[in-house]
């Protein structure tokens, strides 16, 4: 909060800040959207420009890019487009120094954002990276140059700032905006009824991501999982939430071709009440899998990348965790089954949703496990204003940077 013991904010004097940004995924786009608004709300007359997409140009974000530009996932895929984000970064680089920025803030997009916000802290420019790397999965060697990059590090997952305190970088747990925006208990029957959908039966919700690589990968297996579960109980619905109309499309075409009756619903930009509407959820890794968590509802989470991408992994040792899906690495173990590359298919899924239906579980045990009582806690933890703590903390680094100046 502004001129609290925490945050003593000289900076809060002055009338408005000009901040740049950068988001290049729709999680990221939120993330910024909220952060503008509390900024202005401490800050009025505040402006924003850089990367952003619909979301924070709502927010008031002058776009020099659209946040579209920069979603690409995986090394193979980054490799592909590599000079094209390169060009893209050195004129908006160039648009950033120009604009007298009195703060920058790059929003995850790591790979793009570091080498960034690094150039433009030699200049004098505070920097600050929203949403941490995964550097305490994997390539750890990478935290020297986040510091030499970045004064602060804004984390939204707790056990994120014990790994900085580590090595000696100025993090900060700020929770994350989902845990604000989501009750604490989702009511089934009105997402039901939201969607249009009876409030009778049994509905399996199939989330399969955002980016159109991860949908490209994970359609075909989802639906085939879908089909194989709807051929054993007749009274299963499928209901499906994609990001947006390129996503609905793609996989809509590849329904066509998998036929499953009755046919799944689709609804498009509609993930949150698609998943509380269900019984059980099958979900790409990633935001969807924690909003799933958010939402109470039992999931499977599964994640497909490129051969490519994957070989080079195993080749250079990256993966160090013993879970990739948000929702274990939250409780510090496996409290929802998670699948990765070949074993993505429906003989492997199917009895694991099944579980879950059945009120087994996933694990064939009595539905007396504990995976509601962990996802509730975990909610509560992450619950902490997120958007507003993250605004003091930049605000603070402001007033520190005035304070030293």
């Amino acid at each position: 909060m502004p001129g609290n013991d925490i945050y003593p904010n000289p900076v809060l004097d002055r009338r408005a800040l000009r901040v740049g940004m950068v988001a290049g995924e729709v999680s990221g786009d939120m993330l910024g959207s909220g952060l503008i608004t509390a900024i202005r709300d401490q800050l009025p007359g505040s402006e924003f420009i850089g990367v952003a997409g619909p979301e924070m140009i709502k927010a008031g974000c002058e776009p020099l890019y659209r946040a579209e530009e920069l979603s690409v996932m995986g090394l193979a895929e980054v490799l592909q487009h590599l000079p094209r984000l390169l060009r893209l970064r050195k004129d908006l680089l160039r648009r950033l120094q120009a604009a007298r920025l009195d703060v920058f803030v790059g929003i995850d997009s790591p790979d793009f954002n570091l080498p960034l916000a690094g150039v433009l802290k030699k200049s004098g420019i505070p920097t600050v990276q929203y949403v941490s790397p995964q550097v305490w999965a994997w390539r750890q060697s990478r935290v020297a140059g986040i510091s030499k990059a970045v004064d602060l590090v804004l984390c939204l997952l707790p056990f994120e700032t014990r790994f900085y305190e580590d090595w000696g970088v100025n993090a900060q747990f700020v929770g994350h905006p989902l845990a604000d925006e989501i009750p604490v208990e989702t009511n089934k029957v009105n997402a039901r009824a939201s969607l249009g959908i009876p409030a009778a039966g049994s509905y399996l919700a199939i989330l399969p991501g955002s980016r159109m690589s991860e949908v490209s990968r994970l359609s075909r297996p989802f639906l085939e999982t879908a089909k194989e579960l709807s051929a054993r109980r007749p009274d299963l619905r499928v209901i499906v939430g994609l990001a947006n109309e390129g996503t609905e499309a793609f996989f809509s075409a590849q329904a066509r071709d998998i036929s499953i009756d009755p046919m799944p619903l689709f609804f498009t930009g509609r993930a949150r009440d698609v998943m509380g509407a269900a019984d059980v959820v099958l979900t790409a890794s990633g935001t969807a899998s924690l909003e799933v968590l958010l939402t109470k509802r039992p999931m499977v989470v599964a994640y497909i990348i490129s051969g490519i991408t994957h070989r080079l992994f195993r080749w250079l040792g990256l993966k160090r965790l013993d879970y990739f899906s948000l929702p274990n690495l939250l409780a510090g173990r496996q409290v929802v089954p998670e699948y990765l590359q070949g074993d993505v298919r429906p003989e492997i899924l199917c009895p694991a949703l099944e579980g879950y239906l059945d009120g087994r579980g996933a694990d064939g045990q009595a539905e007396d496990c504990d995976w509601y009582d962990t996802f509730k806690a975990i909610h509560q933890q992450l619950r902490r204003n997120a958007s507003t703590e993250a605004a003091s903390a930049v605000l603070g680094l402001l007033g520190n940077e005035n304070d030293s100046a």
